[in-house]
């Protein structure tokens, strides 16, 4: 297991910065958001020091109201359910009734879920939505037990049913393993509340089709050298304290490792925006790290086993996964609409590896089954942006609509 002394050493890093951090927010504010031309290019590094941090707290969704039909609708967040890992969370619409149900399984991957944020945004017109808001494992306490790819499922499954009859899933990337296997276990069971639709979304269903550099690292090494070097316990001080976590901080170092160059070119541009006074040209650049910065850290056991099943042993592709000893049998679908989508230029999760599902679901006639390529978009442009807007969601919404009773 990576030393401890690994995450108290980061711990201990950010807080010796705190202050400075600190003073430089307050210089920033002091500044104001158009300081004089003379104070600009010092007022722009106060507030690059003071906004380059990674934290450990979920941003906020900030989705207050949506058009419906054109009329301004507000919007609630509710709690639906609670559990020590995971929070149902709906985004209630006053005054609305009667939509189809859709829950989004978000992935558990070093990210909050509001990194869904468009995803939900653009589903919410036409949708009664919930979604899967993963807590930060390092601030759920050792009490409170395991959470591996078994209890992931289990949650998809209790989240359905909370939500009961006619509820339909989709899943973004990672968590596409668990939704089959979720939607099979029900389907199996004859439970009421087996999604009427099922959207898998840039997820790994089998990463034996054109693997990518990530598919490479994760079997460039077995599990035993991810368990010793990429897992560590979590600082005293934390309510997870002693839990065994793979630190957000690594995964994110990861990430940007695979395009630094890419992301200091970007930082470097959002400082000399600020500096000339263009703080519109600098926002977007702003509201994408602030959330990319944003980390939550992974019960190591979810992550160990999503290492070793989905991209070491590909389980699920190879009829193998099993739910707390019971197979998984993705031909037990037979009623669930499937639809998969992928992006052309994706370097996570290539093409093909997410339409895999439709050769599983054998039992599943044609007349369900649906699969879309999106041209030109990376990982990313799937389930957000303009793309997933304007061509790839009204594939997702026709399809809803096309199986509701």
């Amino acid at each position: 297991m990576l030393s401890s002394l690994a995450y108290h050493g980061y711990q201990a890093h950010a807080d010796l910065l705190w202050p400075l951090r600190t003073g430089a927010r307050w210089a920033a504010q002091w500044a104001g958001p158009d300081p004089h031309p003379a104070l600009r290019p010092l007022a722009a590094v106060w507030e690059m020091l003071g906004f380059v941090e990674v934290t450990h707290q979920r941003p906020d969704f900030g989705i207050t109201s949506i058009d419906v039909a054109g009329v301004p609708v507000p919007v609630d967040e509710e709690v639906v359910l609670r559990t020590p890992f995971a929070t149902l969370l709906r985004f209630a619409k006053r005054g609305i009734t009667g939509q189809p149900a859709m829950l989004v399984a978000a992935p558990m991957s070093g990210h909050f879920a509001t990194l869904l944020r468009d995803t939900v945004r653009t589903l919410l017109p036409d949708h009664d939505v919930y979604i899967t808001d993963w807590h930060n494992a390092r601030d759920v306490p050792l009490s409170a037990g395991r959470f591996g790819l078994d209890e992931y499922i289990e949650h998809l499954m209790d989240f359905m049913a909370t939500i009961g009859p006619g509820v339909n899933l989709i899943a973004i990337c990672q968590p596409c393993v668990a939704a089959l296997a979720a939607t099979a276990l029900m389907a199996e069971d004859q439970h009421p509340a087996t999604p009427r639709t099922l959207t898998l979304m840039a997820g790994p269903i089998d990463c034996r089709v054109m693997p990518t550099k990530v598919n490479e690292l994760a079997t460039s090494k077995p599990i035993e050298w991810f368990r010793k070097n990429l897992v560590s316990p979590v600082p005293l001080r934390l309510p997870g304290a002693f839990r065994a976590v793979y630190p957000g901080f690594l995964q994110l170092t990861a990430f940007m490792s695979m395009n630094m160059e890419r992301h200091v070119q970007a930082l470097r541009q959002m400082h000399q925006q600020l500096a000339n006074g263009e703080r519109e040209l600098a926002e977007p650049t702003r509201r994408f790290y602030e959330e990319y910065f944003a980390v939550a850290d992974l019960p190591a056991e979810f992550y160990l086993e999503t290492v070793q099943l989905v991209f070491q042993e590909y389980a699920l592709a190879k009829g193998e996964l099993q739910f707390r000893g019971r197979p998984v049998r993705p031909g037990a679908i037979r009623r669930t609409a499937l639809l998969t989508v992928e992006g052309e230029r994706d370097d996570i999760c290539a093409v093909g590896q997410t339409m895999a599902a439709h050769a599983l679901c054998d039992k599943l006639p044609a007349t369900l089954k649906d699969h879309y390529v999106q041209a030109g978009v990376g990982h990313y442009g799937v389930f957000s942006g303009r793309r997933w807007a304007g061509q790839v969601y009204p594939l997702v919404r026709d399809l809803v609509y096309r199986w509701r009773v």
